[in-house]
């Protein structure tokens, strides 16, 4: 049968083993012939005999042959045609066979054509999965299939790469949207936080104690990243509900991620993604240069920060191990310390307490927000103390520029009030009692300046200011009624203490002004206890609490009202001297002009009525500002006849200068205060009294007899300054005196002048060598 199967050279080889048998066999025979040979001869012999009748059936089989031959023709064409149509139909099955084999990888590979074209690659990375560990090897040996497997490789990378390009466009993409996240994120708090605090108010529950419950209830769905905003449409409000899906395509992260993975290189897409954020992350910590001058500047930059943080916890709960707590405790002790820094820098520049507590309220709603994701916010706290000192500050300066406005504003006069309306307007402003005013007719006056009520008031805004730094910082209402009092304290003790004693100095204020300047210091000091029931009131604080600190006011206006008394003691020098500076004494007259000086009538009139003007102050104090000019100006009287530039003094100026002692004296006598003992303010003049009566009576042996003595006559007159004046008579004396010489009497006089200064020098020289 493999002689008609259709394999090149089968009927030759056919024939050729045929002959090799039939030499084989001729062989056999020739042997079988020798052994048999006279059996052959013997076949022959009988052969020959029937050779006859062999030729005869010859004839017949080759006629039978011809026969067979013609008919068997047909037979021999369709058993050809049956045997091509038998391979035909063995090669079509085998085809069929192999097509049933290849038809399910070419159609899993024109799946993963499509898969890429639509950039479902994840699905693209199961179907090379499934080609290479099921399809393909049933097909191995087509050349087809070897192109497919070296594509694949190729297709895989392809994939990485696109994959790695959709996350770096997601990354910048999430970079420009983290400012939205933020923003939409700290909104949501904010108005979370509002709703808490309306809601605890209404049922009068402690706000410390329940912060954490309501924080906690804020962020309950936050593997939800839900984030809401509130829109505004025909006076109606719809709540929207924004997921973070929604605001940014987190889809490039989940797929590159997956891809990673199954490709076997899930660490290397970690370690890339996570550097690449820490990255943004400190792009996102570094602020405008500009920053601190809006608040909008922070917002932005609060906003990026939130936002950063708010992807990275959707991240952390939607993936499993691309992030994780520990890399974002990290990357946020990081972004702490930064903030930390950075806001310390920039709210230091800040000069507006508007800006400061601006900035106060977008770190609380800032920290409430990060603390809802489960990131510690201790420190941020921590660091809205120090801003608070920086906010009191701000204040501070402000509240000092308000003071030294109504200081300059104010005309330092009492309040004139003309009916019970004006009065109660005044009253409701600023805490002031006074029964025996109370008891008077309208009009009349309040005995403080219009500054007064207007302290009082900015204080109070001061306090109010202060508190709405001290909000929100989840403190109790000790910590608040604590750093209100230390707040207040600093704003009496250093800001209006300081406003009080440059208004004190200036050269403007006048007598008159600083005794109105003594009497507001006296009511501010009498409100104080008021500000501290202001301040127990808004803080539910009890004033009898251990350890609530007290107001330190009082001394602030004691302290003002000291410097304000000595500058009162400094003017009323100050105009003595510029009087005793117009003074205008002949000291060589002959003879006095019967009346007291010009400038010291004057001098004398200007204190009596200044000190008309001082029946408003505590009494101490006028009569102190009374003693005080009435020794200045006695000092100021010696001084004028002991000046070492005054040579020569006449008897008639002595006389003259007597005459203005005795104006002085009579002063001292007409108690211009009131509440003097006695002579005590005429003892102001003793020592000029006692030097003019030892010359003018020309006493000097009693004096000398009864020098050292308690009882002396002259006891307040010292030896030099007597010497000092003698010697100025002396001369004058002499050159006055031409011809004295000539006259006994004033030569006896002179000589006698020469004698008491011997003994004055005398007794000059024992002082000067007992000390």
């Amino acid at each position: 049968r493999s002689v008609y199967d259709d394999q090149p050279n089968a009927h030759q080889r056919f024939m050729e083993k045929l002959d090799a048998c039939i030499r084989n066999h001729d062989r056999e025979i020739e042997k079988m012939c020798n052994f048999h040979h006279q059996g052959f001869v013997d076949a022959i012999t009988e052969l020959l005999k029937v050779r006859a009748d062999a030729e005869k059936l010859k004839v017949q089989v080759t006629d039978t042959n011809r026969r067979l031959q013609d008919a068997g023709k047909e037979v021999i064409a369709q058993t050809e045609e049956i045997i091509r149509c038998r391979v035909q139909q063995r090669n079509i099955t085998t085809v069929v066979e192999k097509l049933q084999l290849c038809l399910p990888v070419l159609e899993m590979y024109s799946k993963l054509k499509e898969q890429m074209k639509v950039k479902r690659y994840y699905s693209a990375l199961k179907t090379m999965e499934q080609l290479e560990n099921f399809y393909l090897p049933r097909v191995s040996q087509y050349r087809f299939c070897q192109i497919m497997i070296e594509n694949l490789p190729k297709l895989r990378e392809e994939i990485k790469e696109i994959s790695m390009s959709d996350l770096k466009d997601f990354l910048e993409s999430i970079r420009k949207h983290s400012d939205r996240i933020g923003e939409t994120a700290m909104k949501q708090a904010q108005q979370q936080k509002t709703f808490s605090t309306a809601l605890q108010k209404q049922n009068n529950v402690n706000y410390g104690r329940n912060m954490h419950l309501v924080r906690s209830r804020i962020w309950e769905s936050k593997n939800e990243i839900t984030l809401k905003r509130t829109f505004e449409e025909d006076d109606e409000h719809e709540e929207e509900v924004l997921t973070a899906q929604d605001l940014v395509d987190f889809s490039p992260v989940y797929r590159c991620l997956h891809i990673y993975s199954v490709l076997g290189d899930g660490e290397i897409f970690e370690n890339y993604y996570r550097k690449q954020r820490r990255k943004q992350a400190r792009l996102v910590l570094q602020p405008q240069s500009s920053m601190h001058e809006t608040v909008e500047g922070y917002r932005r930059y609060f906003s990026q920060i939130v936002g950063f943080f708010v992807v990275e916890d959707h991240i952390l709960h939607v993936t499993q191990g691309l992030v994780t707590r520990t890399y974002t405790e990290e990357l946020w002790n990081m972004a702490l310390s930064k903030i930390i820094a950075v806001l310390r820098t920039h709210s230091s520049y800040c000069s507006d307490p508007d800006l400061v507590l601006e900035l106060k309220n977008l770190i609380v709603v800032f920290a409430d927000t990060l603390q809802g994701y489960g990131f510690p916010v201790n420190r941020l706290f921590d660091l809205l103390f120090e801003i608070r000192d920086q906010y009191n500050e701000t204040l501070l300066k402000k509240w000092s520029g308000l003071f030294r406005d109504i200081f300059e504003a104010d005309n330092y006069s009492p309040i004139p009030v003309a009916n019970e309306e004006e009065y109660k307007i005044v009253i409701s402003k600023f805490p002031f009692q006074d029964l025996e005013l109370d008891k008077q007719s309208f009009p009349k006056k309040l005995p403080m300046s219009q500054s007064v009520p207007q302290i009082y008031i900015q204080v109070k805004e001061f306090i109010y200011a202060s508190l709405k730094f001290s909000e929100s910082l989840h403190r109790s209402s000790t910590e608040i009624d604590d750093m209100l009092r230390k707040s207040t304290n600093l704003l009496l003790t250093r800001t209006l203490s300081s406003c009080l004693q440059n208004l004190i100095k200036k050269p403007h204020i006048g007598l008159t002004e600083l005794v109105q300047i003594i009497i507001n210091t006296t009511h501010l000091e009498q409100a104080c206890k008021y500000l501290e029931d202001f301040i127990s009131n808004i803080t539910n604080i009890s004033q009898v609490t251990v350890h609530t600190a007290r107001l330190y006011g009082l001394s602030t206006f004691k302290d003002a009202r000291h410097a304000a008394e000595g500058e009162i003691y400094t003017k009323l020098n100050q105009k003595i001297d510029e009087f005793i500076q117009i003074a205008d004494y002949d000291w060589t007259m002959s003879e006095s002009d019967g009346r007291a000086s010009g400038y010291l009538m004057d001098l004398i009139n200007f204190l009596r009525s200044t000190f008309q003007v001082f029946t408003h102050l505590p009494g101490k104090v006028a009569q102190t500002a009374c003693m005080s000019a009435c020794q200045h100006l006695s000092t100021s009287l010696m001084q004028m006849l002991l000046d070492s530039e005054l040579k020569q003094i006449s008897m008639g100026a002595i006389q003259q200068f007597n005459l203005d002692v005795i104006q002085c004296e009579l002063f001292a006598s007409s108690e211009p205060v009131p509440g003097f003992q006695g002579d005590t303010l005429q003892l102001a003049f003793i020592d000029l009294r006692q030097l003019l009566d030892l010359f003018m009576v020309w006493d000097w042996s009693t004096y000398l007899a009864d020098y050292g003595q308690g009882t002396s006559k002259y006891l307040r007159v010292n030896p030099s300054t007597a010497l000092t004046l003698l010697e100025k008579m002396k001369d004058s004396s002499k050159k006055n005196n031409i011809f004295a010489q000539f006259r006994k009497n004033d030569r006896d006089k002179q000589k006698l002048i020469e004698t008491v200064v011997k003994q004055l020098r005398s007794l000059v020289n024992g002082m000067s060598q007992h000390t």
